[in-house]
């Protein structure tokens, strides 16, 4: 196989959440993910960056401040040959029709361009599409939507069509059973070399399911600002601890040959996450390797001999505090605690993150348990990776209420 030499280069965020505050978080996040973008690009020997693409809820309320604020930024730090596209979403229209229609003109007036968009960069297609009643999609953004495909496919039935829109595609990547709509399904899956890139919910993209393949290949883009996960069984709703530590986005690349290389990145460390996910024949639903399947998986993760584990008690309850456990693939997901009484049987239940989605992961995890009487208690503790895939060992501990 050729050596991979990039076409064409873009770069992918969503879900920014500009405020109104021109010094927020996330401007300062944008500004910092702009400048390592060019960093990177101009060590290379392909230097460029063709294009930027900003998938939705680039502000908090589509207010004119906040507009003005993401555009200043842009203006700034988007050099000169790097081709903007924007989408507005749920954040920016809301689900009022008047609201809606008064944030677009705001959004055309202040940008000067159309919230929909079909282009041909460096002979690629690229389609993005905005949402309207909050995040659907209805007409004209489907018969738009469909024509810009069938454009896309008389110029190459092989080349991969990058397309963009707001809200995953329910049932594809990580975050889509939450933050997903069907409405674009029944149109997207006649078209498997189209790249779809979405956000909406947050999901970190250093989630081995932030990329999935079926029918097309879909790939989620990050936040900006807070992260949420589509689990529902951990003690902290769908917020995990340190969710504001958020800033992400990613940097793609294709050749002549259709190839396409995904690079995750990470604002806050200013490193690519250590994988680069590769689809290299878009159009060929047989060869992708980003499915399903990849849930049938022998790989688990294990609790080094050494892991500690430590129990404090008080009156209200137990704090446990334990070391990660380790796995060969990927990061761990999450870790299930059970507690048992004197009887063997269970009385306290739950499920908590390894924080996997930080690029740098706390080497230990703590829990408080409180409301359990007095009394003698074991601990057990058991290791999950993305793919269901329980640990080999589980740590064990006693704790003992006075």
């Amino acid at each position: 196989m050729s050596i991979f030499t990039p076409k064409v280069r873009f770069i992918v965020m969503s879900d920014i959440h500009t405020k109104s505050d021109p010094d927020c978080a996330e401007l300062q996040r944008l500004k910092k993910g702009l400048k390592d973008a060019y960093d990177y690009a101009e060590k290379c020997e392909y230097g460029k960056i063709d294009a930027a693409f900003f998938v939705g809820d680039f502000t908090d309320n589509g207010k004119e401040d906040e507009m003005f604020n993401f555009k200043a930024v842009i203006d700034e730090y988007i050099k000169p040959g790097t081709d903007v596209t924007i989408s507005v979403a749920s954040h920016e229209i809301g689900n009022n029709k008047d609201r809606e229609n008064t944030v677009k003109a705001r959004f055309k007036r202040i940008f000067g361009m159309h919230y929909d968009a079909h282009k041909i960069i460096k002979s690629f297609h690229f389609i993005s599409v905005s949402t309207t009643g909050g995040c659907r999609f209805k007409e004209p953004q489907l018969d738009f939507a469909k024509k810009s495909l069938e454009e896309a496919v008389k110029d190459s039935r092989e080349a991969p069509i990058f397309f963009f829109q707001h809200p995953h595609i329910s049932g594809t990547v990580y975050g889509s059973i939450n933050w997903g709509e069907d409405d674009l399904y029944a149109l997207l899956m006649n078209y498997p070399q189209i790249i779809d890139f979405s956000g909406h919910s947050h999901a970190p993209i250093n989630d081995p399911r932030s990329i999935h393949q079926q029918h097309f290949t879909s790939l989620g883009t990050g936040s900006l600002s807070y992260f949420e996960l589509d689990e529902f069984d951990k003690i902290y709703g769908t917020v995990p601890p340190d969710a504001e530590n958020c800033a992400q986005f990613l940097i793609v690349e294709a050749d002549e040959n259709n190839r396409v290389r995904v690079l995750p990145f990470d604002i806050l460390s200013g490193k690519f996450f250590p994988y680069t996910w590769k689809i290299d024949a878009p159009s060929e639903p047989s060869t992708f390797v980003y499915t399903d399947e990849r849930y049938k998986t022998s790989v688990r993760p294990h609790f080094a001999e050494n892991t500690p584990i430590d129990i404090t008690t008080d009156a209200n309850g137990v704090q446990i505090t334990f070391g990660q456990a380790e796995i060969s693939e990927d990061r761990v997901n999450d870790y299930k605690i059970i507690i048992r009484n004197e009887e063997n049987k269970i009385v306290r239940q739950l499920c908590v993150w390894s924080g996997y989605y930080l690029y740098d992961m706390p080497e230990k995890l703590c829990v408080t348990v409180n409301g359990l009487p007095k009394g003698n208690y074991s601990v057990e503790i058991t290791a999950s990776g993305f793919w269901k895939n329980p640990s080999d060992n589980t740590l064990k501990a006693m704790a003992c209420l006075q």
